[in-house]
Formats: structure tokens, sequence, C-alpha cells
């Protein structure tokens, strides 16, 4: 299983220097990706900086660790826009980015888009064809909701044939239907050892619905963690149970492996001038006795 370090908890008040230094130290002590989620307005649902310019700076102060949007609440965004965007992010990070997309739930911010929230399904749908169209390289004509195109190709190539990874994140019936349509992968939030096996099972027969099967998807999650020793107050069920040790967090992530998982991005609600500290503590005390 790889290992990964959202940059959600930093919060959006931490400062730029702060992002880069965390993004950069993942990088160092071996982690596979850094996350970035999206949220436009303050409120319940927290604050966060803009994914694809956050993960732009986190691009040129990296070399190796993959950039994923953990998620994009792609109906916000005009998608010829965002394909050139992604095509230029893809392109600057040399093949590292995955986009990693929601439809979204927040009613203020569909609101204050002007976007019909009734409608993020079929928009997201909508979006997800023209940008694998676009970034196809063959000439795109379609018109829809969005507009028309004519022959159209994208700006800028991106460095991945065929365009960034898709991750279809969502638990409903509808998102694993989009995973399993359009997505390299799919992306959870919170699953549990426990929840996992039907989840695969869902996700396996809608695969099959589409001519393809699980193993064409990469099964990624964001789970929650405080280590042992620091503050902080994870939003849901965190890895390791309330008392977290080295085994029990071990012993978590090992059966999320054992139930399909192959990535695991941490999220860790401990003080942005601790992050470093508590990712060390994952990189020397639980990695090393993952398989």
């Amino acid at each position: 299983m790889h290992l990964g370090v959202s940059l959600e908890p930093l919060g959006a008040g931490a400062t730029g220097e702060r992002f880069l230094d965390v993004a950069a130290t993942a990088e160092r002590l071996g982690f596979n990706s850094v996350l970035m989620s999206s949220h436009l307005l303050a409120g319940s649902a927290g604050s966060a900086m803009d994914p694809v310019v956050l993960l732009s700076a986190v691009a040129g102060h990296t070399t190796r660790v993959r950039l994923v949007t953990s998620v994009l609440v792609l109906p916000y965004y005009h998608p010829v826009v965002l394909a050139n965007q992604l095509s230029s992010l893809d392109v600057l990070s040399g093949g590292r980015f995955v986009l990693g997309v929601g439809v979204g739930w927040h009613a203020e911010e569909f609101a204050a888009v002007g976007v019909p929230v009734e409608r993020r399904g079929a928009r997201t749908d909508e979006h997800l064809s023209v940008l694998t169209a676009l970034w196809s390289g063959r000439p795109v004509t379609r018109t829809g909701t969005f507009g028309s195109l004519t022959g159209a190709r994208i700006g800028v190539t991106p460095t991945t044939p065929g365009g960034p990874p898709l991750w279809i994140g969502g638990h409903s019936d509808a998102a694993l239907r989009r995973a399993a349509r359009f997505g390299a992968g799919w992306h959870g939030s919170g699953v549990t050892p426990d929840t996992m096996p039907e989840i695969r099972r869902r996700l396996a027969a809608e695969a099959q619905a589409h001519g393809r099967t699980l193993a064409d998807l990469d099964l990624s999650t964001v789970s929650f963690l405080v280590p042992p020793g620091f503050e902080g107050e994870p939003p849901g069920p965190a890895l390791g149970g309330p008392r977290p040790s080295v085994a029990s967090v071990v012993d978590d992530l090992g059966r999320l492996g054992e139930a399909g998982i192959t990535l695991c991005a941490l999220w860790m609600p401990v003080p942005a001038d601790r992050m470093a500290d508590a990712m060390a503590w994952v990189a020397d005390e639980v990695r090393p006795q993952l398989g």
C-alpha cells in the first residue's frame, strides 16, 4: 500500500511557505502523493486553498510526489477552461497530476457559482465527457450546456497520454457507476476494512456492466489519523481507533490493503507547525511495517 498526505488540514490560514514546506517534506519522507480538497466559501465545510493553484505551486517545489485533487467539485467549473488548466498542470508537473473529482453537495456554494445543485450529477458526467474528449488529442465536435466545440483541439497537450488519470469520488450508486464509466480509479473517504468489501462488490458489478473489471481501477481512500502524542480532532473515525498506537494503525492500514485499497491518504488534523513531525512518525514507525 502507498501512503499519501492531505494538505487540507493545514487550513486556509496557513502561509504559502507552510504548504510548500509540508509538500516538500512529504516527498523527502517518501510519501507517494500530496492531496488537496476543494471548498469555495468559508463555513461548516471548512476552507481550502484552491487545489489547482496550490498543486501548481507544489509542482514547482517537488520532483517525484504525485499531485491529487481530493476532490475537485467538477460541476463548479467550465470544462473547456478546466481541461486546458489541468493539461498545463500535468505538463508543469511532468505527468504527476491525478484529477480526483466529485459532484459536490454544498448548496450555498452551488448557488454562489450559479449552478443548480439538482443538476450536479448530469453536469459532472457531461464535463467528464468533454475533458476526456479534449485530452484524447482528436478533434472534438459537440454541443452541450457548456457551449459548443467544432473540430476543436485542446490548447495544451497533457504530458500523460489521454490526460491525467481520473479518480471518481463518492460512495453512491451514481458515483460508482461514474467510476466504472470514466475512471482510472475510485476515491473514497472514511472507508473501513468492514465497509470496503461491499464497495468492492458494487464497483465490480458496475465495472462488468461497462465492459471492464475491478482490476482496471485503482482504489484509494482518505483516512483520518492523529498520531499518539499529537493533539487534534478528526472529523470522523480515525485509523487506530480513539487511542492509536503503531500496532493499531498498522493493523487498520493492513486490513484496508487486504480489502483492496492501494493508496491511503492521511488526513491529519494536527497543528500546522507539527505536521512535519506527524509525517515523520508515520514514515519512521508505520510505513516500515506495511507490506
